[in-house]
This record gives C-alpha cells, structure tokens and sequence, in this order.
C-alpha cells in the first residue's frame, strides 16, 4: 500500500486524477474524515470568524466512498447549523448546552442528507456539486449515543493491566515440595467504538 508524502520538485508523477462524481439527492451515512481550523475572512452576509472544514466521506452503495467538503461557521448567525452538526454526531441533544470538543470529530459517523448545489464557476460557467442539507439527529436514526472517538487531539488511555498479587503458598513437611506452576493472565478486551455527525452549508 502506498503512502502518502510530499514530492520533491523533480520527482515523477504517474496516477491520473480520479473522475468527479456528483451523488443523487438523498440520505447517506457518513464518516468524518479530516477536520481543519480556519479562518473566514468575512462576506457581505457573514463577519470575519473562525472556519472548521471538513472533509466528510459519504458512503453510497451505488456509487462507493465519496468525499463532501463541508464548513462550519464559529458565529452566533450559524449557531443553529453548528447545533445541527454536533447532533449529527451524537455529541448534543435538543435543547441543552454543548461545549463544542472538536478533539472528538475525527472518526464520527451519522447520516446527513445531500442535496444538489449548482453555482458559476470562476470560467462563468455553471457547474455543480454535493452539498450537505442537513443532519439527522444520531439518537434518531441510530438510537443511544455515539462513544467519543479518539481524535488528533486526545491521548489514548493505556490498555494494559497490572497482575494481580498472588497469596504465598505454605507447604505441610511432610509433602514432596510442589511444583511452581506460572499463572496466566487473559488480556482484558479493549473495545474502541466511534461517534457521527450535524449541519447544513450555507454560500456566503
């Protein structure tokens, strides 16, 4: 499997770019791939504020893994869209307050629903893309809460355990010594479960 890295200004080239595919309206289930701090510089519609990117992978069973970039605005105007992503992923519920842990992004999973964007090009040409309508609550479509998942910015709790502390083992005089048997110890099981995602893009 390759990896990914930096080229060098000489190094050769070889894949092709892969061809561009626009989804059908509809549901999808979705992971969170990549998440990126940015900043807005602002609009007309919008002020100057911190951006979260993010790079969303969509699974299609026609069509496969597809990857919807999608932005977050840190703004009292989007607060509701912010509201509905972290539904989506498990991480709020309807009218309570949230303290956003974006540490936990990476890795979650929900089901958001696509819709079909058309806008003009930087050619003046009309073109279009998959946008992100909106996200389903997790609780509804899955049913209880999402574990939180271990993001970039969380250290993984240790997973090993400390033996237990045997008892000393007295022996009567007149029985042969015993012979010394090792005691193993089966690995306590880890298991690591992931969380999923909420909101709905606007063009400023």
């Amino acid at each position: 499997m390759n990896q990914e890295r930096e080229l060098g200004w000489e190094d050769e080239i070889e894949k092709d770019g892969g061809d561009f595919i626009l989804l059908p309206e509809g549901d999808y289930d979705f992971t969170v791939a990549k998440f990126e701090r940015a900043r807005f510089q602002g609009s007309a519609k919008m002020p100057a504020c911190n951006q979260a990117k993010l790079e969303l992978t969509v699974h299609s069973p026609e069509h496969g893994d597809v990857t919807v970039f999608h932005n977050l605005f840190l703004h009292t105007k989007t607060e509701g869209l912010l509201s509905n992503f972290f539904a989506g992923i498990g991480q709020k519920k309807k009218g309570e307050k949230l303290r956003m842990n974006w540490g936990t992004v990476i890795g979650s999973k929900g089901r958001l629903h696509l819709e079909i964007n058309k806008f003009t090009g930087n050619d003046g040409n009309e073109k279009t893309n998959n946008q992100v309508k909106k996200f389903y609550p997790y609780e509804e479509v899955f049913g209880g809460k999402q574990a939180p998942q271990q993001g970039a910015y969380q250290q993984p709790a240790p997973q090993y355990q400390q033996p237990a502390q045997q008892q000393p083992v007295q022996q009567q005089p007149t029985y042969q010594p015993q012979q010394q048997q090792q005691q193993y110890q089966q690995p306590f099981p880890t298991n690591n479960q992931q969380q999923g995602g909420g909101f709905t893009p606007g063009q400023f």
